[in-house]
């Protein structure tokens, strides 16, 4: 039986808990539960997706793993990989930190380095992946992705004690948008709204939301790297139809400013990309969707905290003074 159709755990990912957040019901005035996927074994939701679209492609024949990503789908990629007992190319551009490719490396993954930017690495991992045995794994377009996500519905309705007045969610590129919107109609349950938060310089789903249909943005100059695509998949406007999104984009600072006082309520790091979720809380934007009524219901609000790779405590530091954060 297939995992994330049935809702059940891949081998892959672990079902993360679902606590409750004091500090963060306090500033939304209503129950907060945050979606602690930043405890997931690669470190991000990207495990669920792409661990699942990997086992799904070595059924069909895949003997070598390439990934174009030296974030958190890389390092998913090559957990993935070497869990599973074959072989992992990750392609990364020169802007990647170094401190990525030794995580990388540490599991087990051949890191190539090539290009300035992620669309250039990703021309080289196509290259590479065009052996039939080779399977390339993209960061978050393709339904095999979107699928794995989907489990993390799941587990939020299964948690929650009520059932959750909405759905708090970073988006980059959409594939974490995608499966929860693919999960969200599977179970029935597409009366849940979506609260979506992007960085400004990263808002690539604004653009297309904007636009009405997927286009770029020209440049990343957000902070949040790991929401850097620059055009947003196509599969947000086949699943988006009837659910209620509301589009959010904040500044550097806010994101930066929900990761310092996350850690300090929870203990815990995260980039700047899930700091978009969180300040959607600590900000002010979710009481403002519940004054203007799109969030309708009592229950409790489930922040996704989606995770990541890419940050240590002399990188909050970093960002502490560059935004002048006391």
């Amino acid at each position: 039986m297939d995992t994330a159709s049935s809702g059940k755990s891949s081998p892959l990912h672990v079902r993360t808990p679902l606590i409750p957040s004091n500090a963060l019901s306090s500033a939304c005035s209503q129950q907060v539960l945050l979606k602690l996927e930043n405890t997931q074994p690669s470190g991000s939701f990207k495990i669920r997706g792409i661990g699942h679209y990997i086992q799904k492609s070595i059924g069909k024949g895949c003997d070598h793993v390439v990934s174009s990503s030296g974030g958190n789908a890389g390092m998913a990629a090559a957990y993935s990989s070497k869990i599973l007992g074959v072989p992992a190319t990750i392609v990364i551009p020169k802007s990647t930190p170094s401190v990525m490719i030794s995580k990388l490396e540490e599991e087990k993954a051949n890191v190539i380095v090539h290009g300035e930017v992620w669309d250039m690495a990703h021309k080289k991992a196509e290259a590479l992946a065009e052996d039939e045995k080779c399977c390339l794994v993209h960061p978050y377009d393709h339904p095999d992705i979107w699928e794995g996500h989907s489990t993390i519905v799941d587990e939020i309705l299964e948690q929650s004690p009520e059932r959750p007045a909405a759905i708090v969610t970073s988006v980059g590129g959409g594939g974490l948008l995608c499966g929860i919107l693919k999960g969200l109609h599977r179970l029935g349950a597409s009366d849940i709204p979506v609260v979506i938060m992007e960085t400004e310089g990263a808002h690539c789903l604004r653009a297309a939301l904007d636009a009405g249909k997927p286009v770029s943005i020209g440049d990343i100059t957000s902070i949040a790297k790991t929401l850097g695509a620059l055009c947003v998949t196509q599969g947000v406007f086949s699943l988006k139809e009837g659910i209620q999104l509301s589009s959010n984009v904040i500044s550097d600072k806010q994101a930066v400013e929900a990761c310092i006082s996350f850690a300090d309520h929870h203990r815990m790091l995260v980039e700047p990309s899930c700091g978009a979720a969180l300040a959607a809380g600590y900000s002010g934007v979710i009481h403002g969707l519940i004054d203007s009524n799109f969030i309708k219901k009592k229950g409790p609000i489930v922040f996704v905290v989606c995770g990541g790779n890419i940050v240590s405590l002399d990188n909050i530091v970093s960002w502490k003074k560059q935004f002048n954060i006391n």
